[in-house]
């Protein structure tokens, strides 16, 4: 779990620094950054559990939110056949952006919950 944790708090220290030419980096930056610290902690033996579950609470919501968007998810299936989401790095359609950012809330939601897990485990131990 170690170097899962540390690989993740590099990946996420790096998703937050991608995020300056972002429309929104004021909200993406915390988001990644948030999971990055727990991820540092976790790879170092501390394990928060109330974090845990209040970022994957809010990042719940937020993907709820953008699942169901004008130019989210649903629409991204239904209105724009599931068109590729990675054909360029520069996301020249709304609803790429707002899909890609779903996907990114639920890696964050992924591994805040396998640390919360993991987690509960080793204190049980």
């Amino acid at each position: 779990m170690k170097v899962f944790n540390i690989v993740f708090c590099f990946l996420f220290v790096l998703f937050a620094g991608l995020q300056y030419n972002d429309p929104d980096p004021y909200v993406w930056v915390p988001i990644y950054l948030y999971s990055a610290v727990l991820c540092g902690y976790a790879a170092a033996g501390k394990f928060y559990f109330k974090a845990y579950l209040l970022g994957i609470a809010v990042y719940l919501v937020y993907a709820s939110y953008k699942l169901v968007d004008q130019n989210g998810v649903i629409d991204w299936i239904t209105q724009h056949n599931a068109e590729n989401l990675a054909e360029t790095m520069k996301a020249t359609k709304p609803w790429i952006e707002e899909t890609r950012e779903f996907f990114g809330l639920f890696i964050c939601i992924g591994v805040l919950a396998i640390n919360y897990f993991v987690g509960k485990r080793k204190l049980k131990a």
